[in-house]
């Protein structure tokens, strides 16, 4: 900071609302990023900790590769006892999906999968699916009734949502609500076998017709076995051999170890949506011989999260490690949804569409918030939430366990981020 020697230490309290700051370099402006504007972060970021709408924060903004903001602000714990750091880990969730979509398009690129494979080619189980039709009786009563599918789910449908699977708290009626929370086929604690949450998941019928509708599910979990298939190896071993440790994500993992402890955010709150998962996910334990949940399970860092969505925002490449070729990332983030029904609307809000695993922008205008066309994003049910603009070079990664607030926090990040851009 400026005139840092002349300055008194801070007390704690001081250093927690006003953020860590990264670099001590002041400069009116920062790869075109408002140096004074980006000072609005942390006062914003301290009224929602003090009005109760999260406990605490790790904020980071990058542009053209090079970190402008890089912020802890709060506590790590809803006792308010523990203060944030920059390197917190977090659960997350479904911020988990966007890695295992770009191990999968890897396998695609290698010519080990394709997007046109039936499912059942993997997983027999899901050759001949049923699903869900209403139909009305003479009186006019509708009910649902199991039918045969019109045609295979596809890998395509996987990545994009569209296989006609569902979580059960966003189920689209009862009979599938109920069906999933009979299966038990989403909690981070169960200990299901890759085999068992097969069987279970194939024997439910599907709510839509597989390539109709976008409908979020599990099908990235399912996503995450077809990799373990194909490579032969559990999907947290090889994410870690593939995308983790060839890109510096030295934190990122699927079980918490003992020195990351002390940092995990672990401060929830009752949300009606997802509350069960947040005393039943065992981060903290090996996994074992439960199937490894690549919708949902990975334990993250800002700092280890900005450098896969920077890799993405290169066209695939980071210090001089290639992932994915440049085309693969166009690919993976164009719409895939056109004419289709349904869109990532609770997650992304008005004016994005859905690419391989990725929230994608259709237009500059129609949305919430500011964005570029084409730039990607996606988000977790514990309250973390990135973006990825390539278009002005700007990753943002934004961490917090505040789950019942994870929209508005989501939408308030990215106004501040844009709102600070000058150049």
């Amino acid at each position: 900071m400026r005139n840092a020697k002349r300055v008194a230490p801070l007390s704690l309290a001081a250093m927690l609302w006003t953020g860590l700051a990264l670099a001590a370099d002041e400069a009116p402006v920062q790869e075109g990023f408002s140096t004074e504007r980006l000072a609005r972060i942390a006062p914003v970021m301290k009224q929602e900790i003090e009005q109760g709408t999260i406990p605490g924060a790790v904020t980071l903004i990058a542009r053209n590769g090079k970190i402008v903001h890089f912020e802890a602000h709060g506590f790590l714990d809803s006792a308010k006892t523990k203060p944030m750091t920059r390197d917190a880990v977090f659960r997350g969730f479904s911020m988990t999906k966007p890695i295992v979509a770009v191990a999968a398009v890897a396998l695609i690129e290698q010519g080990k999968l394709s997007l046109r494979d039936p499912l059942s080619q993997y997983f027999p189980e899901f050759k001949d699916m049923k699903v869900y039709a209403e139909v009305r009786d003479e009186r006019g009563r509708t009910s649902r009734v199991a039918v045969p599918a019109k045609r295979p789910i596809l890998i395509w449908d996987l990545f994009r949502h569209t296989a006609g699977f569902t979580y059960a708290g966003t189920a689209p009626f009862p009979e599938m609500k109920d069906a999933y929370e009979q299966a038990d086929v989403e909690s981070l604690n169960s200990d299901l076998s890759n085999d068992e949450f097969i069987k279970r998941l194939s024997a439910i019928p599907l709510a839509y017709e597989p390539g109709t509708r976008w409908e979020y599910s599990v099908a990235t979990d399912v996503l995450g076995l077809v990799v373990e298939k194909v490579t032969g190896k559990r999907l947290d071993v090889y994410l870690e051999e593939t995308i983790f440790k060839p890109l510096g994500m030295t934190e990122t993992s699927f079980q918490l170890r003992p020195d990351q402890a002390s940092r995990f955010a672990d401060a929830y709150d009752a949300d009606p949506l997802k509350a069960g998962l947040w005393k039943l996910a065992r981060s903290e334990q090996d996994p074992g011989k439960r199937y490894v949940h690549g919708g949902a399970g990975a334990l993250v860092t800002a700092r280890d999260y900005f450098r896969f969505a920077q890799m993405v925002a290169n066209g695939g490449e980071l210090d001089g490690v290639r992932i994915l070729s440049r085309e693969s990332v166009e690919f993976m983030l164009s719409n895939h949804l056109q004419g289709l029904e349904g869109s990532p609307f609770p997650t992304t809000g008005p004016g994005y569409g859905f690419g391989l695993g990725w929230g994608v922008r259709l237009d500059e205008g129609g949305a919430w918030i500011p964005g570029s066309k084409g730039d990607a994003m996606w988000a977790g049910a514990g309250g973390t939430s990135f973006t990825v603009d390539r278009k002005e070079k700007i990753v943002g990664v934004f961490l917090s366990a505040g789950p019942s607030t994870r929209q508005k926090t989501r939408f308030l990040f990215k106004n501040l981020l844009y709102g600070a851009l000058v150049d």
